[in-house]
């Protein structure tokens, strides 16, 4: 700057001059264009409830969440900054004087110094444009949260009051469109007891993730170290009712004449002072429900509703004055209140002054190691020195006497250092072992002691002779406590006692059943909202959790099926039962509905039905039997056709060949391209003249009534002997598959070919098993082997099929051989 010329710097100063002028004309034209009067509709000798009153109108007219006009939201921005320089005297009267409406109108109330005040202004910092870079009020300040103050002040104090955390930025216009109902509903609440708290997601990026908020304007509830977040509009109301749905629901009990002396009577199991409010309101006021909360630990509370005709009698009994609110305090006595305090504005101080000074029984039962430290702390100063009186007795009804003799002492103390407190020997039974030295002694026994430290180190002095309640006892008492308040170093035996059991984890159950309900209420709320963003790490909890337990049943499952059930055998090598049957059962397409296979007979009767006007695509597998093979026949056949008892196109049958051989004789001499079963030769007619019947014990017959063809299946078995026999069924097996595999898929001519030299070669291998004897027991059950792998194929299509003209009648029984 120094080395330009005096044309140059005149050209410069001459440029920043046009600019201001250039600023202060747009300045003075928004001005000019901007009247908040005009915006609220009212004149400029309004009143403020008259302000107020149109503010409000126009604000709910233009909402941009309820008005979807494209102007809305500049208007709503107008309304707002017209409220915020209306409801302030100051502004109002600037803005009268000086027409001047943003936050920095003092300057412009003064005139301008000449060139030195422009000068003032050279570098064109935020100020000379009086522009306001942030959304959020100065007010806010105080109240802004950073991320370690967040987690190490706010989240625990949060379990002893709520907090109302708004989320803004910079450069958020949005931001004051709520800025008037947020500095209302601060003041109220903030004088209640509640949170306040301001994150600028700029400059708190971090905590701002951590409370899940991810755009400006956002609120926030913060209760029990636990976010909800607020999806109403932004209202003073509804703020209010969104801080009152934070806190418990059951945490205030409504009291009436039937319930009033249960909820009195109940500190023996609570262990706490009791806590009864009357007031006119049907509803449990705010300041009431905070104040439940944040003493949640050491008292009951209970509200009496004084409008209704059910809390008569309680009034009555405690003369409550029915003009302004009474709260009433009690602890072990139920019949007369042991604090009381009435008012007509009842002030956080003046209730948080009279619930702290009364958090404790007189005589409360230590539970838990939270509330010994509590009423018994450690000595730091002293003038600061406690001294608790313990009484360690039992629960039995036979220490009532003795208790109650405890509890009306500890009534009449008037000496500020004493404490005074009981155990259940029973509950606490280190911490008697330790104060208890002579083993001898028997509860109720007192015990004076005083804490020296946070690890347990006690001093104290037992009184001697134990405690009944005897006037006795109670003098001897009263001259321990004399000689020690005169003289500290009275308690001359040391300990060190162990941290109390806690009493109260009986309760976490309960608890945890509160806990898992708020959680499934806040789950509903953000499904209902669709806060997606928030809940993705619970539902993906969830499904992970859900995909491993059920993965685990399903791979269980399959395991414990596979287990079960046999593998498949090979074609050439099959496995054996222990019977000597085949041992897998062939899958099909279906698993079998029932545990049992229905079997029926085929009769002249069910003929028709079961054969001849059998549905479409039905089939009937028939097993040929006699009365000597029937129940070993049919055993083995449903366990062979088990598995295939799932299709609801197969039904199964047998036929008694003793009382139907004509019919089979007739059904195959039907099928020229059948196979023959073995026939008796000429030779081998019997002396009578007789002729030797054929033998189809054990022939399966698969027929089709609608297409009339039927399928067989031919025993391989010969009768042989066992272990011979699993081997020539093997082999039999095995050719007979091969065999049937190339009938299938030959012509008609070779079908008819090879079944004919079939035909004369059983009847040459017949004529060397005639001698053989009759087949046992054994023999007759391995003649339905390798069934299963019949079925399988029937299925499948593959066997051939024998083509009838017609079904041969049922109707004939064959006559029995005399």
């Amino acid at each position: 700057m120094q080395k330009m010329g005096g044309p140059w710097r005149l050209t410069w100063v001459c440029l920043v001059v046009w600019l201001t002028m250039v600023v202060l004309l747009l300045e003075t034209s928004a001005t000019a264009e901007f009247d908040p009067y005009k915006v609220l509709g009212v004149s400029r000798k309004a009143s403020q409830p008259e302000i107020k009153k149109a503010y409000k109108q126009m604000a709910k007219e233009w909402h941009p969440d309820k008005n979807k006009d494209p102007g809305a939201e500049d208007m709503f921005i107008k309304i707002s900054k017209s409220y915020e320089i209306l409801s302030n005297e100051e502004r109002r009267s600037n803005f009268d004087r000086f027409g001047q409406m943003d936050e920095n109108q003092q300057h412009h109330s003064q005139p301008a110094h000449g060139f030195h005040g422009f000068h003032n202004s050279f570098y064109f910092d935020d100020s000379f444009f009086h522009f306001s870079r942030s959304g959020r009020d100065f007010a806010d300040s105080k109240y802004m949260l950073h991320f370690a103050q967040y987690n190490n002040e706010v989240v625990p104090d949060s379990f002893k009051r709520p907090y109302l955390i708004k989320i803004t930025s910079e450069w958020c216009f949005t931001c004051i469109h709520i800025e008037p109902v947020w500095k209302e509903t601060v003041q109220e609440l903030e004088a209640l007891g509640v949170g306040i708290g301001v994150v600028d997601i700029g400059y708190e990026r971090r905590l701002a993730n951590q409370l899940g908020a991810h755009r400006t304007p956002s609120i926030l509830g913060l209760i029990n170290g636990r976010v909800t977040v607020f999806h109403y509009a932004v209202v003073r109301e509804h703020l209010r009712q969104f801080v009152e749905n934070l806190l418990p629901q059951r945490q205030v009990e409504k009291v009436t004449d039937s319930s009033y002396l249960q909820f009195l009577g109940s500190w023996p199991e609570e262990n706490k002072p009791s806590v009864l409010l009357f007031d006119q309101m049907s509803e449990i006021p705010l300041l009431f429900k905070l104040t439940a909360f944040a003493y949640k630990d050491h008292m009951k509370f209970g509200y009496v509703d004084q409008g209704v005709s059910e809390t008569t009698e309680v009034q009555r009994q405690f003369n409550i004055n029915t003009y302004a609110p009474t709260m009433l305090l009690f602890k072990e006595n139920t019949e007369k209140p042991a604090d009381v305090i009435q008012a007509k504005g009842m002030k956080k101080q003046i209730i948080d002054e009279f619930v702290s000074n009364n958090r404790f029984l007189v005589a409360p039962r230590l539970v838990n190691q939270k509330l010994f430290d509590e009423l018994c702390p450690v000595k730091q100063f002293h003038r600061r020195r406690k001294y608790c009186v313990l009484l360690i007795t039992g629960d039995e009804d036979s220490f009532s006497a003795s208790n109650s003799a405890f509890l009306a002492f500890a009534s009449a103390n008037t000496r500020e250092v004493v404490r005074f407190a009981y155990v259940y020997q029973r509950h606490q039974q280190p911490l008697c072992d330790a104060l208890l030295k002579n083993k001898d002694a028997q509860p109720p026994q007192v015990v004076i002691l005083e804490r020296r430290s946070n690890t347990g180190k006690v001093v104290y002095k037992d009184v001697l002779g134990g405690w009944n309640g005897s006037e006795d006892d109670r003098r001897r008492l009263n001259e321990h406590l004399d000689i020690l308040q005169r003289d500290p170093t009275y308690l001359s035996l040391g300990a060190t006692i162990p941290e109390l059991n806690n009493e109260l984890a009986s309760m976490f159950l309960i608890q945890w059943m509160y806990t898992a309900y708020d959680y499934i209420c806040q789950l509903y709320t953000d499904l209902l909202y669709s806060n997606w963003r928030e809940m993705m790490p619970i539902m993906s909890l969830i499904f992970s959790a859900l995909f491993i337990l059920f993965g685990t049943v399903i791979i269980q499952a399959f395991s414990e099926s596979g287990e079960e059930k046999p593998s498949k055998p090979k074609a050439k090598e099959p496995s054996k039962t222990a019977e000597g049957s085949a041992g897998p059962e062939s899958t099909s397409s279906r698993a079998p509905k029932k545990t049992f296979v229905e079997v029926t007979e085929l009769t002249d009767i069910t003929y028709t039905s079961n054969l001849v006007k059998l549905k479409p695509g039905h089939i009937n597998v028939v097993l040929v039997l006699t009365d000597s093979s029937k129940q070993v026949l049919l055993k083995k056949f449903a366990k062979e056709v088990y598995s295939f008892s799932g299709s609801q196109s197969l039904h199964y049958s047998f036929l008694n060949v003793d009382k139907h051989q004509q019919w089979m004789d007739s059904l195959l001499e039907s099928a020229p391209d059948a196979v023959l079963v073995d026939r008796p030769d000429e030779d081998d007619e019997d002396s009578s003249g007789t002729g030797a019947k054929a033998d189809y014990t054990g022939y399966v017959l698969a027929l089709n009534g609608h297409k009339k063809y039927f399928c067989l299946f031919r025993p391989v078995f010969t009768g042989e002997e066992v272990d011979q026999s699993r081997s020539s069924d093997d082999d039999g097996a095995a050719a007979g598959g091969v065999s049937g595999a190339s009938a299938s898929m030959a012509n008609s001519t070779r079908s008819r070919s090879s079944s004919s030299q079939r035909s004369r070669s059983r009847s040459r291998s017949s004529s060397s098993t005639r001698g053989r004897q009759r087949p046992t027991t054994l023999q007759i059950h391995h003649k339905l082997d390798r069934l299963n792998l019949w079925m399988e194929r029937l299925l499948e299509g593959t066997l051939p099929r024998h083509y009838i003209p017609t079904w041969p009648g049922l109707d004939k029984i064959t006559p029995e051989k005399k």
